[in-house]
């Protein structure tokens, strides 16, 4: 029998990596940890006496939040360095926590919470940038999938921890998060370092590529492919994101507790945890696009059988489903938006990318739940199932594009 290592107990699919990517893994199962104030922000909102009506000012503008925190640190980690972005954002969004719990009164908690999400959402990035640094374009799909599982490590732990708190005192719940971003902050500051700038080569013009350019958003909206791209990633995105907004309603609806939710995000978070790291070995050697074209169509599918759920082992059955293909997909669509960047602009291409899931999360919370309240169930179920599908189809098209792309630009 071999000796026991600590390379053995890494998952095959992940060995290799260069340490900067375990270091921002680590960091983020950190931070996930802290996970703690959003689930419960409802809860502490009722115990400050918000109502209703004043609880949605506060939601909304966390959810604003995530649409203008990626852009901005898209720009930042190509202007000022991803590191430096990252030490921004957590030490930002960990203050903003402090702001929340102390916020008299319902406008200043709006402040504060838009500044949570937008200051905690230009991390991402900044690290998915990182990640495309300091990893090749063959195992960056591996590297997005490792930072993946560490959110989903960190968040089924966070589920757990965050209701023991709750039960103690929310003070308990602010105190962990911001701690974790501070905790992660030192890693950042102390572990990692900033390669250096891309993009500073001449042109055949005799001008730097990066002035060429800008610092602005309009190297990605001139690039095509990625504009057809981003919005297929986002009607999928959206689809999935209706297991955080319209599962919950579909289980409340058919009068089961609370709990039965909260079991569904356990058998999600064990199912993804044990599973994520051998289904990226075993379809590492497939086109990535057709992959993620057959993941996204089970979470269309996962996320539809819901309609037909009215008990425990119906939920379950929906859960199982869209989590498989969850699994799937880990890492796929940022490693395939990396890899169309060019190297000076990868951060601004990964905002894009933060945005478009940012925008899908806000639509869910929104649209699908409008069409789910006013329409019905049934309307929003089937639109989940075409859309998704579709998109995850039209995704799988695009295969030929990507790899032509993608094999021109390692020429270059």
């Amino acid at each position: 029998m071999p000796p026991l290592t600590a390379s053995s107990l890494i998952p095959s699919s992940f060995r290799g990596l260069p340490s900067v990517v375990w270091t921002i893994f680590a960091g983020t199962i950190v931070n996930r940890l802290g996970y703690l104030v959003t689930p419960f922000l409802v809860f502490f909102l009722a115990a400050r006496g918000v109502t209703g009506a004043e609880t949605s000012y506060v939601l909304g503008a966390l959810g604003a939040g995530n649409l203008l925190g990626p852009a901005v640190g898209g720009i930042l980690a190509d202007r000022i360095g991803r590191r430096p972005t990252m030490l921004i954002g957590l030490i930002g969004a960990s203050a903003a926590q402090g702001a929340l719990f102390l916020a008299p009164g319902v406008w200043t908690m709006a402040a504060a919470a838009l500044l949570i999400s937008a200051a905690g959402s230009t991390v991402s990035p900044a690290a998915y940038a990182l990640l495309a640094d300091a990893v090749d374009s063959e195992r960056r799909r591996r590297a997005y999938a490792l930072f993946g599982w560490g959110v989903n490590i960190g968040t089924a732990v966070a589920g757990v921890l965050g209701g023991y708190l709750a039960a103690r005192g929310y003070w308990l719940l602010f105190a962990v998060d911001a701690g974790s971003m501070l905790a992660y902050a030192l890693v950042v500051a102390v572990r990692l370092k900033d390669p250096k700038r891309p993009g500073t080569s001449d042109t055949p013009g005799g001008e730097p590529q990066e002035k060429k350019d800008g610092i602005g958003y309009g190297v990605v909206l001139r690039d095509r492919l990625a504009l057809l791209l981003l919005p297929l990633f986002g009607v999928q995105l959206f689809v999935y994101s209706l297991t955080e907004v319209a599962l919950p309603l579909a289980v409340h609806d058919s009068g089961l507790s609370p709990a039965v939710y909260g079991a569904m995000a356990a058998v999600n978070a064990i199912l993804v945890v044990a599973l994520q790291p051998f289904a990226t070995a075993r379809l590492s050697r497939f086109p990535q696009l057709a992959v993620q074209g057959a993941g996204g169509t089970l979470i269309a599918g996962g996320v539809a059988l819901t309609g037909l759920a009215d008990g425990v082992v119906g939920y379950t059955v929906s859960v199982v489903v869209w989590s498989l293909g969850e699994v799937v997909v880990a890492g796929i669509a940022a490693g395939v938006v990396a890899n169309l960047a060019p190297a000076h602009a990868r951060g601004r291409y990964q905002g894009a990318f933060s945005w478009t899931w940012g925008l899908a999360r806000f639509a869910a919370l929104t649209l699908g739940v409008a069409v789910y309240t006013t329409l019905g169930p049934s309307v929003l179920w089937w639109t989940a199932l075409v859309a998704g599908t579709a998109a995850a189809v039209a995704t799988a098209a695009l295969t030929a594009r990507v790899n032509t792309r993608t094999a021109h630009e390692l020429a270059a």
